[in-house]
């Protein structure tokens, strides 16, 4: 009892101060109002040019103007009529004020001219937003959104500010309250509740489920799956063979380089022994010719 109650006030504290506005000029129009908030209804252009007009709700008269002046206003505890915009606004609205309103307006002799009706639905506000995700058997993310309150809750989503493409979901279906991710997605995605009269958003870094994509040939079999990465068994063959060809490689250049090594260094100390030998040729030449 007292978890209703307390839900009951978080509702009222959201309705307080929700507004909508809404255009009943023509005819058989739509209009939303928040339950406990307020809603202003645009029912003429001026009020001033009408000598006589009714608006009923069903069959009971709400409001009655005539000759400039309102005879009759049966909501005047909650509500203001401002006859040089010709709006009618309407607070602490409850479930009773959905109703078909109907505005019939007459001339000087009392006949009518004009007939319009709107449709008035009273609805809750969403107050918050719960997101929760978690990770499925094959490494996809699951990510659900719930709110408090709300009549008629819709349901959208984005990744980094933009919408999910079909290369990033499992569900084609982007509107319901749960998405499903392909295992390579991460980013900051966002939920949006909203409903006529009210919008909420919820956002979250969502990181992938650590799983990769195996695509190798295993004793013959073709391998191509996601598999946890932690915990991954099959193609290591197809790794280590890899790592053995890279020591390979490496070991064959480093012997290159050391050949090569070698070899500058014998082909520089040769040339220093030929140097050598020249000049001791030269500076014996040099003794017996002075002799």
């Amino acid at each position: 009892m007292e978890a209703v109650f307390g839900l009951l006030v978080m509702l009222l504290g959201v309705s307080h101060g929700v507004e909508t506005h809404c255009d009943g000029r023509q005819y058989a129009a739509q209009c939303y109002g928040p339950l406990g908030g307020t809603v202003v209804l645009q029912l003429m252009d001026e009020a001033s040019q009408i000598p006589k007009y009714e608006w009923k709700k069903e069959s009971t008269i709400i409001l009655r103007w005539r000759q400039n002046e309102i005879i009759t206003n049966s909501l005047k505890d909650r509500s203001v009529f401002t006859p040089s915009n010709g709006t009618f606004r309407i607070n602490k609205l409850s479930r009773t004020d959905s109703s078909e309103y109907t505005l019939s307006i007459f001339d000087l002799e009392a006949k009518l001219t004009s007939k319009k009706t709107l449709h008035l639905s009273i609805q809750a506000p969403v107050s918050s937003v719960l997101m929760v995700s978690e990770c499925l058997s094959q490494g996809e993310m699951k990510v659900s959104c719930s709110s408090e309150g709300g009549d008629s809750p819709q349901y959208s989503w984005t990744l980094g500010g933009r919408a999910l493409t079909d290369a990033e979901l499992y569900s084609e279906n982007k509107e319901e309250n749960s998405i499903t991710l392909k295992q390579h997605v991460s980013g900051r995605v966002a939920c949006k509740v909203w409903n006529h009269v009210s919008s909420v958003s919820k956002e979250e870094d969502i990181m992938n489920c650590g799983f990769i994509y195996i695509n190798c040939i295993s004793d013959g079999t073709e391998i191509s799956q996601w598999v946890f990465a932690a915990n991954n068994t099959l193609c290591i063959q197809s790794t280590t063979v890899t790592s053995d060809h890279s020591l390979l490689v490496h070991g064959l250049l480093v012997a290159v380089l050391f050949l090569l090594f070698i070899g500058i260094h014998i082909f520089f100390a040769c040339k220093k022994k030929k140097l050598k030998a020249l000049l001791s040729h030269k500076r014996q030449t040099s003794q017996r010719t002075r002799f």
